[in-house]
């Protein structure tokens, strides 16, 4: 009987409760190097501790303090295995090590891998694995050669090979964290730091399903309708923010109004297509316009790709939703795109991602309104900064209480296990086996 209870208590490991688990684990392993004393050259508190390695684990980028100067080598290093780990996921480098040691990967691993990177079926999720861990040790190895052909000149051999490493897998995993006081806005209008961190981003923040479809698909032809709309939304969102942007800042001093045409355009570009993943920035965010500053907030919320290392509702819930309004305005029982009709499913589903999401945001908002003395718009910036686990803030994330700090921490930790992994964490759906009658209900 007790085998028998064993046995069911351990069937409730689901994938969602393993994605949380493994999360809250590296978190409280972060922490504790962290808050070593050989791990930063000032003590910190026990909730600095927590913020840093929650805010590295989730992505984020967000810092109480400096990283650059606070922070050891060690606590530095520390710092750049969590984004690692978060980037990727812990389970997925526990299913790597499995693999390395030539031990089997039993069911439960591929059935958290088939969540984990949102596959159609258990078939290949661990060749699939070994093929997004080898892309991404690639792609960041490649990154660091050509970023170090500019830095190292620049900075000298070994602390120019350093920070061409760390920005490397901190840009790859959207993590947006800078060991440069004022983050990279000593790099505006560098073009060749600009295109190499920007692009590495960008394709982190796809989705690793997208990328590995692309390469295995080259015909467009045969890309899945997720593949078309992740790089038809991104191009169009990136290009749409770079204008918005471009034109909002192009007389602001404080930002590009005294660059150059072609600088101003590779700076708006940078910061137009930063907010829906990594959370770097060149040009200070406090100094942008109100308009400019509206606009981040939606690029947050928005996001970036499913089964990527961005967070926010993601981009296809967001054209999902987009798609559907249009298609009831017209008159359309059912919305389609690109050829492809949209199951009503997929709609209810982003539909509550989108519910949960905004809840979730104005409740940690209203929160923080409480305990906190700071202004409502860079207030909401850190929160709407937090969920889409950005990174990018007006200056305030040192000025939080320590309250206002665990009230984040909780905020990235759900904004990149996602709003959905939570509802299925707190509620077990059970299945109907009847129907009330149809009834009115009046809207809009």
């Amino acid at each position: 009987m007790m085998y028998v209870s064993f046995i069911r208590k351990k069937r409730r490991v689901t994938p969602p409760i393993l994605i949380a688990g493994s999360f809250l684990i590296t978190i409280f392993i972060g922490t504790l190097l962290l808050k070593l004393p050989f791990a930063t050259t000032i003590p910190i508190t026990w909730t600095n501790a927590l913020f840093t390695a929650t805010s590295a684990t989730t992505v984020t980028g967000l810092s109480v303090f400096d990283i650059g100067s606070t922070l050891t080598l060690f606590g530095e290093i520390v710092l750049l295995t969590l984004i690692q780990i978060g980037g990727v996921g812990l389970m997925a480098f526990a299913v790597a090590i499995l693999m390395i040691l030539g031990r089997k990967v039993g069911m439960k691993n591929r059935i958290f891998l088939q969540e984990s990177f949102s596959q159609q079926s258990l078939g290949g999720t661990v060749r699939f694995l070994r093929s997004i861990l080898i892309f991404v040790f690639v792609t960041e190895g490649l990154a660091f050669i050509i970023l170090s052909f500019f830095w190292v000149p620049e900075f000298g051999l070994k602390q120019g090979l350093y920070y061409s490493l760390f920005h490397v897998i901190s840009a790859f995993n959207n993590a947006g964290f800078s060991l440069f006081p004022d983050n990279l806005m000593g790099f505006a209008g560098d073009f060749p730091v600009t295109l190499i961190l920007s692009s590495l981003f960008i394709i982190g923040g796809l989705g690793f399903t997208v990328v590995m479809e692309v390469i295995a698909k080259q015909s467009p032809k045969q890309w899945s309708l997720h593949t078309k709309i992740m790089l038809a939304g991104t191009l169009t969102v990136n290009l749409i923010a770079t204008f918005l942007l471009f034109v909002l800042e192009y007389h602001n001093m404080k930002t590009i109004g005294s660059m150059s045409i072609g600088d101003k355009v590779l700076t708006s570009y940078f910061q137009a297509v930063t907010p829906r993943t990594a959370g770097f920035n060149m040009v200070a965010m406090g100094d942008m316009e109100n308009s400019s500053l509206l606009l981040t907030l939606l690029l947050m919320f928005i996001g970036g790709g499913s089964a990527s290392t961005a967070s926010g509702i993601k981009l296809t819930t967001f054209i999902v939703i987009v798609v559907a309004t249009l298609a009831y305005f017209r008159g359309m029982t059912e919305p389609h795109l690109f050829k492809r009709t949209i199951k009503s499913e997929i709609i209810f589903r982003s539909l509550a991602i989108a519910a949960v999401s905004s809840m979730l945001v104005f409740t940690a908002f209203f929160l923080l309104t409480i305990t906190e003395t700071l202004p409502f718009l860079p207030l909401l910036l850190e929160t709407m900064s937090a969920f889409g686990t950005v990174g990018l803030s007006v200056g305030i994330t040192g000025n939080l209480s320590p309250i206002g700090e665990w009230i984040l921490c909780a905020v990235m930790f759900l904004g990149r296990i996602g709003p959905l992994t939570l509802f299925f964490l707190l509620i077990r759906p059970k299945k109907e086996s009847f129907k009330y009658s149809y009834d009115r209900v009046h809207t809009g």
